[in-house]
């Protein structure tokens, strides 16, 4: 099975760290057996031409000094804050039709063409199959920020949405809110595959041992909090900081900020009454967040509904934090109820609201026993439903059933019994 994965972002060389769960899906992909290649646009100018030993194709859009709409932030985010930038979508919409349509007219054309940011890039999936004449499925996945961007910015491209998701021949999104967000518009099946953690702990991180190898010692009444995300509202790190203040009117704390973004400046302005307790690290590497997972006690991730009304899609985060076998709080919004169940793999506390997590804080402090019960259950759960095995096959499960629809002409009535009918393999929560 041939699958071409058109994306915004890709790795611009092996040792970028954008978008590493999408990096690792694709390997993981590839070692099931699919011949994986992508197709994503070019970064001033060039990028590499494979990752991992995956082959990439990037589409130019304009001169390479200006191809910078992509990479550095999200889309939505970088026309936002520089409006100017919309200058560059037509160029960005001409070059990934004509690599698309370069990519199907070849002789291994793809069989499954999969679109990460249905718009626009359903269109381009729509190209390929038309010049493979048909034969190329088109898959498109869902991660709710563009959906909510469409609907409170841009709702004049309402009609678009619904198009990408009419012509797609299978749907996914990678939580429970993102599927009921595409299901506003359609009342086809929505598979919902998720992401794995990007990041594995050590081998010895074994659940019948230490749980967190490495860990440097610290005074025993001492509370190491971790963030690890974008510096952006939607991630609501002035929440934590604010936490974090109260927190220490009860009890020694720290906190380390891992990440960077348009707030870091704010954000160190914020804490700067803090007393040196809060560490802003910017980017890591996947060794030094390793071992900054490792050295934690406690994740920390507050999440609200920012003004543009944009929230965390899944929290790929969390994942990588219950990996680890850490006690993880996180706000009740988005889809981090997919992951952090209450009580029982985590703990969840509304958005936007310090004294909440402050209490919550103190509380995974004071009931070490629990914290470590629940962090144990996390991990096995996260392993059982978000693991890479389960989602390689849901989404391999998806593109078969896609290629069979496709070349069956099964797809031409969206409202068939075969176009609504469950998505067996897939995940629905």
């Amino acid at each position: 099975m041939k699958v071409l994965h058109i994306v915004t972002a890709f790795p611009r060389h092996e040792e970028d760290v954008i978008t590493p769960w999408l990096g690792r899906l694709l390997v993981g992909l590839r070692d099931a057996g699919a011949a994986v290649s992508v197709l994503a646009p070019a970064y001033r100018g060039g990028g590499a031409a494979s990752w991992c030993g995956i082959p990439v194709r990037r589409f130019r859009y304009a001169p390479a000094f200006l191809e910078t709409l992509t990479h550095d932030e999200t889309v939505p985010d970088r026309l936002r804050s520089q409006p100017a930038y919309a200058a560059l979508l037509p160029g960005y919409f001409l070059g990934g039709t004509v690599s698309a349509a370069i990519a199907a007219a070849e002789a291994d054309a793809p069989d499954i063409v999969h679109v990460h940011w249905p718009v626009p890039h359903a269109w381009f999936g729509a190209v390929a199959r038309t010049v493979s004449g048909g034969r190329t499925a088109l898959v498109s996945s869902f991660y709710s920020v563009e959906i909510r961007w469409i609907e409170r910015q841009l709702p004049w491209a309402v009609p678009l949405l619904r198009w990408a998701i009419e012509t797609s021949d299978a749907l996914t999104a990678i939580s429970t809110a993102t599927a009921d967000a595409v299901r506003r518009y359609s009342i086809r099946d929505v598979a919902v595959i998720p992401f794995s953690a990007s990041l594995s702990a050590p081998a010895a991180a074994t659940l019948a041992g230490d749980p967190h190898p490495g860990r440097a010692p610290a005074p025993p009444d001492a509370l190491r909090i971790l963030f690890v995300g974008r510096l952006v509202e939607r991630k609501g790190v002035p929440i934590l900081l604010e936490a974090l203040r109260l927190v220490r009117q009860s009890a020694p704390a720290s906190l380390t900020v891992v990440g960077d973004g348009p707030l870091r400046a704010h954000l160190e302005r914020q804490a700067g009454d803090l007393g040196g307790a809060v560490d802003f690290r910017g980017r890591v590497t996947a060794d030094e967040l390793a071992a900054l997972y490792a050295a934690s006690d406690v994740f920390v991730l507050p999440a609200v509904v920012d003004a543009k009304g944009d929230t965390e899609g899944l929290g790929v985060v969390l994942l990588e934090a219950l990996e680890f076998e850490l006690p993880v709080i996180a706000s009740r919004v988005g889809g981090i109820p997919d992951i952090i169940e209450d009580g029982t793999t985590g703990w969840l506390v509304p958005p936007a609201d310090a004294r909440s997590l402050a209490r919550k804080i103190l509380a995974v402090m004071d009931r070490p026993d629990e914290a470590r019960r629940v962090a144990r259950h996390g991990r096995v759960r996260s392993r059982e439903r978000f693991g890479l095995t389960r989602v390689v096959d849901d989404l391999l499960d998806a593109y078969a059933r896609a290629i069979s629809d496709r070349r069956a002409g099964a797809m031409g009535d969206r409202t068939s019994e075969s176009s609504r009918r469950p998505s067996g393999g897939s995940r629905r929560t």
